[in-house]
This record gives structure tokens, sequence and C-alpha cells, in this order.
């Protein structure tokens, strides 16, 4: 007995819902990410003490992991935006918190925090209400921030920190006053048209070893893009003396590199990694922008080698996730046609039209 047709129509109806599915998971996604947003945890200083957290994001930042801890956005000259903070009293008794901005920027590869209430354009254009909370034992506040930019703002990237500060009673502690604080960067792109585009690449290794003698690498990072990037990542160490493996080896945080810049970044590996000669292959990213780099490299028996040449980088996880998207997406138009096509073949219902000569 031949098989009932299935009726063109319901083709299409099983694109729309092939159609549905996709995008309600992209939309699962990025619910999840909003989640993940709302979800930051306090930063507490050490026993108790003063804590902040950032609880809203941009939808611009939303490319950026970054924007569920920091304020990262892109505006144009003459923008107001605003972001919500929260300030928690972790300690036993009630604390008086000055909260205000200050200058912050970045020098070798460091996120550099200015002394005090050191200003810049960024700062003083930032305010913040309440500015001065008295918070009780255990408890919390939410603080708005609004960053007015000037409408003559030079376009490029600025920096800041947006501070919560406590000072001691001097006549409890001998009359010295102590300062403690905690806060939250600022990265904030300012231009025309779409943000700046993030990129680095990693563009050298140099073995060496520690003062100590252990074996160590520096990665030569170039920030190519016109955004700043904090650099995380590993070292894994494959195709070592008889077939040894060694890593991954974390690379430590706190690297942050401004559009245009360089700086090294050294990764300290166990006394017991030998000298080698090893493939060494290097992950590192920036919010959702990855680069991979191998180079064959050997450690010295002291002091540092020549710089090596690395190969190969890797497109950022964004990119991945599209392009896997995309072809599943393919994958299915082409099974739905294919169907089409036989139905067509076995449908007598299904009258395909004629052609004529002359």
């Amino acid at each position: 007995m031949r098989p009932l047709p299935i009726p063109l129509r319901n083709h299409g109806r099983e694109l729309r819902c092939l159609l549905t599915v996709l995008g309600a998971l992209t939309l699962v996604a990025a619910l999840g990410w909003f989640t993940n947003v709302a979800a930051q945890p306090p930063i507490p200083l050490p026993d108790g003490g003063i804590g902040v957290r950032l609880l809203d994001a941009s939808t611009a930042g939303r490319e950026d992991p970054r924007a569920a801890i920091y304020i990262v956005d892109h505006v144009t000259p003459g923008t107001t935006i605003q972001r919500h903070v929260e300030v928690s009293n972790t300690t036993s008794s009630p604390a008086l918190v000055s909260l205000y901005a200050a200058a912050a920027d970045i020098h070798d590869g460091t996120f550099v925090l200015a002394d005090g209430r050191t200003p810049n354009e960024l700062s003083v254009s930032t305010t913040l209400d309440p500015s001065a909370p008295d918070i009780g034992a255990g408890e919390q506040v939410t603080t708005t921030v609004t960053i007015s930019v000037p409408s003559d703002a030079a376009p490029g990237e600025q920096y800041g920190v947006i501070w919560a500060e406590v000072r001691s009673d001097p006549s409890a502690t001998g009359g010295v006053t102590q300062v403690s604080r905690v806060g939250i960067r600022i990265y904030l792109s300012i231009g025309t048209g779409n943000p700046p585009r993030t990129d680095f690449e990693v563009e050298s290794l140099t073995p060496g070893r520690t003062s100590d003698g252990g074996p160590e690498l520096a990665a030569t990072v170039h920030n190519r893009g016109g955004r700043a990037v904090d650099l995380s990542g590993t070292l894994t160490l494959t195709g070592g003396p008889g077939g040894l493996s060694a890593g991954p080896f974390p690379i430590t945080l706190g690297t942050t590199l401004a559009p245009g810049g360089s700086s090294s970044v050294t990764i300290a590996l166990d006394d017991q990694v030998p000298a080698g000669p090893w493939n060494a292959e290097i992950a590192m990213k920036s919010g959702l922008i990855e680069r991979k780099a191998n180079a064959a490299i050997t450690f010295p028996d002291q002091g540092t080698a020549a710089n090596v040449e690395v190969t190969a980088t890797t497109p950022d996880g964004r990119t991945r996730w599209f392009t896997a998207a995309l072809i599943a997406l393919l994958a299915a138009v082409v099974v739905i046609t294919g169907r089409q096509i036989r139905s067509r073949k076995s449908n007598p219902n299904v009258t395909l039209p004629s052609t004529s000569t002359s």
C-alpha cells in the first residue's frame, strides 16, 4: 500500500514551527544572560564591610559579559544614561557611606585608579543619588548613577570608577582616620554610529626562567580594536618530551589593554615542567572575544629566550554560535525541501505544470 502523501501546505507550517523554535531558543539564551546580570553578588570587604554591585546593564553592552559587573556602554555626545548600584553594609553597625565618581585610566596593561577624588572628564559628568546614605547594619541602599555626556565630548573611550567610601571615627582610632572604599569600573565609549570593534591578537610567546629557576612564558598581546579589553585565559602544553602534556595553566587576571595598546602577560609554570620542546597553545579572551595562538617553544636553562612568532587565531564565540545556528537552519530547510520534492512525486493530487514546444 502506498503511504499517504503529505500535503504540501504542512511543510510551510513545519518551517514556521522550526523558525519559531529557533527564535524561542535565542530568546531563552538572552533571558538567561539577563538573569546572570541580575544575579551578580555584592563585592564585600573582608570580615564585613561595604559591598557594591551593579543592578542593571545596557542593551548595547549585552555582547560583553563585563557589562554585568561594570558600567560598559557606547553613547553619542549629548546622551544621558542611568545605572543603578546596590550598596550593602555587612557590618554590625550603621555606616555613613560617601558615593562619588573619580578618574581612572589604563597604563602598562593595568586599569589604574586615581588617588582620592581626582576628577576627569567622565567623573565630572557623573552624579549619584543618594550620594551620602546612612546604611543600617545588614541593610542595602540603591543609588542611581547618572552620566550626562556633553554634546561637545570628544570621541573615544573614557574610564572612571564609582566609589563607595567609609571613614573611621578618628576619636576611636587614636586620631587617625582610616578610609576604606570599594568601587565599580566605568568603560564609556563616545561616538556616533555602532560601537567600535573589539579585537586583539597574541603576537608572540617568550619562554624564560624566573629568578628561582622555574619555567615561565610571556605572551605579548596587542589590542587592535576600539574598546579596552580585560584579558583572561589558559596555556596548554602538548607534544613534550616522551609525549608529555601539561596544563591548562590559568593566566592571572588583571591585564587590561587600552585601544592600540600592547602588553606582556606572564604565565608561571610548575617547576616540574621539562624544558621541552613543547607545542604551546595559548587561549585568551575578553568578554565573548577569544583568540588562540600556537608556537613551538623550549624553555632556556636560565634567563629569557628569543621571542617566538605564533600562528593561528580563532573567531570569537559569538561568530561560532551564529555560524552553527545558520548551518542548522540551512540543514533543516534542505530536509523540508527534500520532503516537498518527494511529496510532489508521490502525491497524485499534485499537478506539476506542463511544458509545450511550438
